[in-house]
């Protein structure tokens, strides 16, 4: 009956988008911040944070998989046709845009929720932009920057954009599974490896539910597409266009229920909400100056931009790609850290060119 009602995926995402949102906010669950304090402090627990997020949600995801409950062919970021300079560029520019907000899409949702209307800010720029990079003015762009020079990976023997797919064209082999299993070990040695991090409990809670929380969409959205009488696309987390599919929602009149992603928006300021009241951390603040504002104006709209050329942000592509094991994960992760590293050398050190110079770290805290 819910099912048939169309309020299922959003109650799914808004469930799902809860839990990210309290232990983003409980546990400072941050891309940016990850980076900063490795560059700068040599403190890497907040990468490996996002390194278990990763694990845990290839884990699960494989998991659903293998046991029939999750078809991963579904998924539009399987798709055997690779955008490979969307995933450049547009990770270049989700980065840097991410350096000048001072958090990436995500993270201006769980500032919303502790009372940041710079977040506010943030948050409708960067879905109005996605908006008129998927489907206006500047979507021209975007098909001649990224879907006419994508490659086809059929070319190769490759039936999609899955490691294990080209592992296994190279090889003429199906490994698979052993590709899956070396990337899982490899990256639960790297996760682990530090004393600290194992002792971090906050750090490690919030990339298990991270984690889970992406793996629930896999199978809550391909669970109800299984039953719907309506076409439902089958997703998980990301946060460049459904702040779009929000705003659209709430000023014009669309004939659609909000769909998954939607769901998670508003889930994840709620949950953000719930852990600032729980500790008393909610404070109302907006940009301090004109200048702060247009950093975080420019940088929403070079994350709106860059996070629908690469196909998602530092939880779409970072997460929920990377838990179907696609090539276009590591490099757009890859693409955005270059572009952040950029962007915090040119507000921090006052210059671009400073990124290529070695930092001068502080102890870690």
């Amino acid at each position: 009956m819910l099912i048939e009602s169309g309020l299922a995926l959003p109650l799914a995402g808004l469930l799902a988008g809860a839990a990210m949102g309290y232990a983003a906010r409980r546990h400072h669950f941050c891309t940016l911040s990850a980076l900063e304090r490795r560059w700068y402090a040599g403190d890497d627990n907040g990468v490996r944070a996002w390194g278990l997020a990763i694990l845990v949600a290839i884990i699960l995801t494989q998991g659903l998989v293998l046991a029939g409950l999750f078809d991963p062919s579904q998924s539009f970021y399987l798709t055997p046709s690779f955008g490979w300079s969307g995933a450049v560029l547009g990770g270049l520019a989700f980065g840097f845009g991410m350096a000048l907000v001072g958090t990436c899409g995500f993270g201006a949702l769980v500032r919303l929720g502790g009372g940041s209307l710079g977040g506010l800010v943030v948050v409708i720029v960067l879905g109005l932009a996605a908006l008129a990079t998927q489907r206006g003015i500047i979507a021209m762009g975007r098909i001649a920057i990224v879907d006419s020079q994508a490659y086809d990976l059929t070319r190769v023997g490759a039936t999609d954009q899955s490691l294990g797919s080209l592992m296994s064209a190279f090889t003429g082999f199906d490994i698979s599974a052993f590709v899956t299993l070396l990337v899982v070990g490899a990256l639960a040695a790297w996760v682990f490896r530090t004393a600290a991090f194992r002792q971090d409990r906050g750090k490690i809670t919030a990339g298990v539910v991270i984690g889970v929380a992406v793996t629930f969409g896999w199978l809550a959205t391909s669970f109800i597409a299984a039953r719907s009488f309506d076409p439902v696309q089958v997703e998980s987390a990301s946060f460049v266009v459904p702040p779009g599919d929000v705003i659209l929602q709430l000023i014009a009149v669309t004939g659609a229920l909000p769909d998954y992603g939607a769901g998670m928006v508003v889930g994840v300021v709620l949950g953000a909400a719930a852990a600032a009241v729980r500790r008393h951390d909610i404070r109302w603040e907006a940009c301090d100056d004109a200048r702060e504002l247009s950093r975080h104006l420019a940088g929403a709209v070079l994350m709106g931009v860059g996070g629908v050329f690469a196909l998602g942000c530092t939880i779409g592509q970072g997460v929920s790609a990377a838990s179907l094991l696609t090539i276009s994960a590591p490099i757009v992760l890859a693409s955005i850290a270059v572009g952040a590293r950029l962007g915090l050398a040119f507000i921090l050190e006052g210059s671009i060119r400073h990124a290529f110079l070695r930092i001068e770290r502080g102890p870690a805290e």
